[in-house]
């Protein structure tokens, strides 16, 4: 789960990281209220989106020549016509695609005087089960393009949650930043603060881009991207109230809240399958007999009636999918539960689609039989390769 920028700020201050001065604005007026509990006279307006390249990106409703979604506003003025632009219109940047997002909120921030700017990050190693805090002194810039053309300027360190944040850490974090003095301080102060707020959150990521050095020697935050661990949100109600469900897919949304893992791709099979791992494969398979799967769907392991029927709907919302794939190892869950579900399912929502079914495991044959005699026009697969060359081939007559 990821949270807007001025959330992310609010919450690692609670953490001791130093950050600006900054209130969110869900209107014009409110935009220029926030203006003016602030000290000035230089102020920021920032999109507020979940989404990075906000300053370079365009409005699709404004002319080409506008500016993007941060801006520098020197008055009240100012504040009012960056808000104007920005709230309700559709912001694209090269993390929204051509969609956009609309933006409805708004963050004021106090100016900043930067002399430097650097990059910090904490994430998920997961090769090694430990958490790398990447450092570089190219802040401000996608971290992707200063991978791909400088890598020497990236540098990563690795630490163990067995043992935590350590003064060397700390140290280390300073002269990869080429700092020293008061700053190099600051820099340990500041990374040991932000790994407590990842550890302490279960963050699956903080990322401060950039972290700047103001004219008068202070190490600041500047902006902030955090997500979350979601297996973790169960221990963090607190952090469940800063989900924005407008920032999400709705697809992905309504998945949710039938506890189905749910990611719309680009292709015209929809799949539905049981286990993460097996899903891979069937998306894998799929491509291999020269398609491209719709989505990728994880009904988990108690695949009831229920929430069968909502995998089912959820593909079929979707007007690219031409076919589904339904790949099951009924383990826990019985064969012949399954096929009751799928044939439930199948008839509620008036499946007009057509449909291949791959069941494995237990009751396997007594849940093929019950999807041969329902009178529905099921093609019944012996294998994950015999269930892919049939859903293709069925989705090539009605293409």
């Amino acid at each position: 789960m990821n949270i807007h920028e001025y959330q992310a700020k609010e919450l690692l201050a609670k953490w001791g990281v130093p950050v600006p001065a900054g209130i969110a604005a869900f209107s014009v007026d409110e935009a220029v209220a926030a203006a003016s509990q602030l000290p000035g006279p230089l102020y920021v307006v920032k999109a507020q989106i979940h989404a990075g390249g906000r300053g370079k990106g365009k409005f699709k409703e404004l002319p080409p020549e506008a500016k993007g979604g941060v801006r520098l506003a020197r008055s009240a003025e100012d504040v009012r016509a960056a808000a104007a632009d920005m709230l309700g219109n559709t912001l694209v940047t090269v993390q929204t695609g051509e969609a956009g997002r609309q933006v409805n909120r708004l963050y004021v921030t106090d100016g900043v005087d930067i002399a430097k700017e650097f990059y910090l990050a904490f994430l998920v190693d997961r090769a090694s089960g430990r958490v790398a805090c990447v450092v570089s002194t190219e802040g401000g810039m996608d971290i992707e393009t200063v991978a791909h053309d400088t890598p020497e300027k990236i540098h990563t360190l690795i630490v163990d949650p067995a043992t935590g944040w350590r003064a060397h850490h700390g140290r280390s974090v300073a002269a990869a930043l080429g700092l020293s003095g008061d700053l190099a301080k600051q820099a340990s102060s500041v990374s040991e603060k932000l790994y407590a707020a990842f550890i302490g959150t279960d963050a699956s990521q903080i990322e401060i881009n950039p972290l700047a050095v103001t004219d008068d020697g202070q190490l600041l935050v500047l902006d902030a991207k955090v997500g979350f661990d979601p297996n973790a949100l169960p221990r963090h109600p607190d952090l469940m109230q800063l989900r924005d469900l407008a920032e999400e897919d709705p697809a992905e949304v309504e998945a949710s809240k039938h506890d189905l893992a749910f990611i719309k791709l680009d292709g015209n099979i929809g799949c539905l399958v049981n286990g993460a791992g097996l899903a891979m494969a069937t998306m894998d398979i799929i491509k291999l007999n020269g398609a491209e799967p719709a989505n990728f769907l994880d009904v988990g392991g108690g695949a009831s009636k229920e929430k069968v029927t909502a995998a089912f709907k959820l593909i079929l919302a979707d007007p690219a999918v031409k076919g589904i794939l339904v790949n099951i190892f009924g383990g826990i869950m019985r064969c012949d539960i399954i096929a009751e579900g799928i044939i439930a399912a199948a008839k509620e929502v008036n499946l007009g689609v057509p449909l291949v079914v791959r069941l494995e495991g237990t009751n396997v044959d007594l849940g093929k039989e019950i999807l041969a005699n329902s009178g529905l026009p099921i093609v019944s697969a012996n294998d994950l390769g015999d269930a892919a060359r049939k859903i293709v081939a069925e989705v090539k007559k009605v293409a």
